[in-house]
């Protein structure tokens, strides 16, 4: 946890908050945090600044926190990325989340196993969860938009191409391709498929809707991998 992400529900003042739980553990065991300490904080989806811890106990912990800081800038991305195998599912979150992508959409195909979509790491307080750490881990506090789009054919016709509209639109997928670009300036709207890639009727459909295919290389990659690496090349 490199940063203290709060709530609003932790505010007891305008700059004092009381925390408890996860966190309260987390500044025992792993900060091994003293009153009068100075911790980097952040309010969950607002500034980030400085906390100095007042008491700490094992029921609590209070903090006097100045925020005047911004967070930090997200990527010019929205990330179409075929549902993953659950267990991937929580790693994938915490990596695009850690990683700045401000919207993030699950995607149906046909190589998602349908079981995949009824995982309890689908509800929302699960995605959170995961982003949150995610959060923590880069010091960020603004969650990213997750949407989940069951229906590949109508969400790719019907409202792909307007979401997609004036950005540069690719879909990582292994094959013929020209490589993905390097060092992008400007939004780019990016599809990664799942485990086996996507089938050749998905990739014909997101280039009609104006996503080109591109290509990392003759080696197959987990998702995880793939979302890590596609993203640091382009960004």
């Amino acid at each position: 946890m490199n940063l203290l992400l709060l709530e609003d529900g932790d505010f007891v003042a305008a700059d004092r908050v009381v925390l408890s739980g996860r966190r309260l553990k987390h500044l025992h065991e792993v900060h091994r945090a003293e009153a009068g300490d100075s911790l980097r904080v952040g309010r969950l989806n607002g500034p980030m600044g400085r906390g100095q811890l007042l008491t700490l106990s094992t029921d609590e912990a209070e903090l006097q926190v100045e925020l005047d800081q911004p967070p930090p800038a997200k990527l010019p991305l929205t990330l179409l990325l075929a549902l993953p195998r659950p267990k991937m599912l929580r790693r994938v979150l915490q990596t695009v989340s850690a990683m700045g992508v401000p919207r993030l959409i699950l995607l149906n195909s046909y190589r998602v196993e349908k079981s995949f979509w009824q995982t309890p790491f689908l509800e929302p307080a699960a995605i959170r969860e995961q982003l949150v750490l995610g959060l923590e881990q880069a010091r960020d506090t603004v969650l990213p938009e997750v949407l989940i789009e069951k229906r590949f054919k109508p969400f790719v016709e019907d409202r792909l191409p307007q979401l997609s509209a004036g950005s540069l639109g690719l879909v990582g997928h292994p094959g013929p391709y020209p490589a993905c670009p390097r060092a992008v300036d400007g939004p780019v709207t990016l599809a990664i498929g799942p485990e086996g890639g996507w089938i050749a009727y998905e990739v014909e459909k997101l280039q009609a809707a104006g996503l080109a295919p591109v290509q990392l290389g003759e080696r197959i990659l987990r998702v995880e991998t793939a979302v890590s690496a596609l993203l640091a090349r382009l960004f």
